[in-house]
């Protein structure tokens, strides 16, 4: 099994590199282009990679189960930020209600088991990633209150698109800045946290003063 274990983590950490640069590929190029569509469909797949070689190491070999949160925050917000593109509407969908549902039993079942987990990584960093989550899976709910119309018209869809893709990146970039410079946490993790944030309020106020180049057309209304 050490030859399997080992293998995994290979997998994990070349995936996740690649990971880091097609996804600064994607945040650097024209959006709606065509480098930034191959570039975010690459990230896409090698992030799901990542998550799946992060719950063999968590639930198969028993790495540290906080990083169970992290793989669910990032392969939640990339799933979502790939699904809103893909239907440019707030139309309840059950695989996405499922996915969201998942995700909080997932989180559920870290917090039940915390106090044994023991604090592993800074508070601040815990607390943020289980925050940020359960933010992000509470939006989604509530986002089907808002009148169709108005988020078709508005184009929200472009803005929850920008906002978790790029925290999917910040995810994946946390959790690699944490691990190779651990020394420095937890800087070596809210850091990067914090200037995605700024990326995404940057992208934000860019789309809705200029819009996009290139823009992908919202679905025809009947």
């Amino acid at each position: 099994m050490e030859i399997v274990h080992k293998t995994n983590i290979l997998v994990h950490i070349i995936t996740g590199s690649l990971g880091l640069l097609l996804g600064l590929v994607a945040l650097l190029t024209v959006k709606g282009g065509k480098t930034h569509n191959k570039s975010g469909s690459f990230f896409l797949k090698l992030i799901s990679v990542v998550i799946l070689t992060g719950l063999i190491g968590v639930f198969v070999f028993g790495r540290n189960t906080f990083l169970l949160v992290i793989t669910v925050l990032s392969g939640y917000v990339s799933f979502s930020g790939y699904r809103v593109l893909l239907n440019k509407t707030n139309i309840p969908k059950k695989l996405d209600m499922l996915m969201a549902l998942t995700s909080l039993l997932v989180l559920g079942y870290f917090l039940y088991y915390f106090k044994s987990i023991g604090m592993i990584w800074s508070p601040i960093i815990i607390y943020s990633t289980v925050g940020a989550l359960v933010l992000v899976v509470a939006y989604d709910f509530l986002r089907y209150l808002i009148p169709q119309k108005r988020y078709v018209q508005n184009r929200i869809w472009i803005y929850e698109h920008i906002y978790k893709m790029t925290s999917a990146f910040s995810a994946l970039l946390s959790a690699f800045s944490g691990t190779v410079l651990d020394e420095y946490q937890p800087h070596s993790q809210y850091i990067p946290s914090a200037l995605s944030m700024a990326i995404i309020f940057g992208f934000m106020f860019y789309v809705s003063r200029y819009g996009l180049k290139r823009l992908p057309k919202s679905p025809k209304r009947s």
